[in-house]
């Protein structure tokens, strides 16, 4: 979806932006989106990393479970 802004449409944005929120609150909503994304990608590597940890089990682990 956003593959082909270029960047003449990430100015034209970014211009829009300006207007909109004006130059004072630009700062903070760059570094609310910055921290949310960090939040975002903490989670998930916390879920990532959860769901492929040590799942083999020998033989004799698989038996005393199934006992």
């Amino acid at each position: 979806m956003f593959n082909n802004i270029g960047v003449s449409g990430l100015i034209i944005i970014l211009l829009i932006a300006l207007i909109v929120f004006g130059p004072a609150k630009l700062p903070l909503l760059g570094r609310a989106f910055g921290d949310t994304l960090r939040e975002f990608r903490s989670s998930t590597r916390g879920i990532v990393e959860e769901d492929t940890g040590p799942q083999k089990l020998d033989k004799t682990d698989d038996l005393e479970k199934l006992l």
